[in-house]
């Protein structure tokens, strides 16, 4: 565990009016820098080289930032579910959520070889750098990658460590750490499934759907909104309206992703744009694509799509996002997202959520999905 303030921690102030995303996103985030202030003693404690190269790191890397959306869900699932007074359990909650996401980036960074994250250098090549000047054994970025997979781990011990010890001090901690231990599952399967499809040149719908659920649907909003009802005790109903919500805005979310991956600009995103497409990884975007192609016989668009040995180059690249273009795929996409994120929010209603915490959720998935949505209002 992390010490005494994982068991023991201040209280926010009572829900006596509706506490907004927002708010519950600026409370986490001081929850959250407790937490790694007790992490990093704790490591330096442990030993001091350890803590100077890869906990001090990591801290750094889980506070530079992101959006806090899974914060922000288990939120809105807590008070759908009609969570009132202390919110400290959910905090704590999203606290932990953020600290699986870094956990996650880390590793995805280091499987996808990106160099960028979050507006700077991804931890491996952090690590790089650090000893670039020293004689090294091995060869050449084995260091590197070693070092950001244990800053990974390091980053899920202390997610797993705050979870358990805030299911230690709920009356629905069992419940709590079920939707967690599934939702860790589901990440390892679905990353698993990511580089299985990489390495296979699968490019089949069912298999993109899969990969783009069990890796970011189901951690990213389903699970987060679960784990905020369980610690409000929800009903089998409103946990089954949540689920479905939730799935449908993480497909939003993650299909959205893959848009600004092929077409964003990274002084806007914080992470490179087109290395998805490089690689060739199979996303909802790039199988609507070979689908398309396909269907319409559009022979040169299914040779840019093909899976196989590419060059990479930036010619190569934009014949891709020519053929995702011209074969409908990225219309296609986006119009996906606006059905699932509408979808989301009727699945939302069910709940019986108060108006503000459903304006909450709105605005939200519209942010997560790149949307505007009807109701969104200011909330989030």
């Amino acid at each position: 565990m992390l010490g005494v303030r994982l068991t023991v921690a201040e209280p926010v102030r009572p829900l006596d009016g509706p506490l907004t995303a927002r708010e519950a996103v600026r409370a986490v985030e001081a929850e959250l820098a407790g937490v790694l202030d007790e992490a990093l003693a704790q490591a330096r404690d442990t030993d001091p080289v350890f803590a100077h190269d890869v906990a001090e790191r990591l801290a750094a890397f889980v506070r530079r930032g992101g959006r806090r959306m899974r914060a922000a869900f288990a939120w809105c699932g807590w008070r759908a579910a009609g969570g009132t007074g202390d919110a400290t359990p959910v905090l704590r909650t999203g606290a932990a959520l953020e600290l699986v996401q870094a956990c996650a980036l880390v590793h995805d960074d280091v499987m996808d070889g990106s160099a960028l994250r979050r507006g700077g250098p991804a931890l491996h090549v952090e690590f790089a750098d650090l000893y670039q000047e020293a004689r090294t054994t091995g060869p050449p970025g084995t260091f590197a990658l070693s070092a950001a997979v244990l800053a990974g781990d390091l980053a899920l011990v202390w997610a797993d460590d705050l979870a358990a010890a805030t299911a230690l001090g709920s009356p629905h901690g069992g419940r709590l750490l079920g939707e967690w231990r599934a939702m860790r599952r589901e990440m390892a399967a679905g990353q698993y499934r990511d580089v299985r499809a990489q390495a296979t040149g699968a490019s089949g719908m069912d298999e993109a759907v899969t990969i783009a659920t069990l890796k970011s649907a189901l951690y990213t909003v389903e699970r987060p909104l679960a784990l905020g009802a369980s610690l409000a005790g929800a009903d089998a109903a409103v946990l089954d309206a949540l689920r479905l919500a939730g799935r449908c805005a993480g497909l939003a979310f993650q299909l959205r992703d893959d848009l600004v991956g092929a077409f964003g600009d990274p002084a806007l995103t914080g992470k490179p744009a087109g290395d998805d497409l490089r690689a060739r990884k199979l996303t909802y975007l790039l199988a609507a694509g070979v689908r398309l192609a396909g269907a319409s016989g559009d022979a040169e668009a299914a040779t840019a799509l093909a899976a196989g040995p590419q060059t990479g180059s930036d010619e190569d690249l934009e014949r891709v996002r020519a053929a995702l273009t011209r074969t409908g795929a990225r219309d296609a996409v986006e119009a996906r997202i606006g059905e699932l994120a509408a979808t989301a929010l009727r699945h939302f209603t069910r709940t019986g959520a108060p108006p503000a915490v459903r304006a909450e959720f709105a605005a939200l998935v519209g942010l997560a999905a790149g949307v505007a949505l009807e109701g969104a209002g200011e909330a989030a």
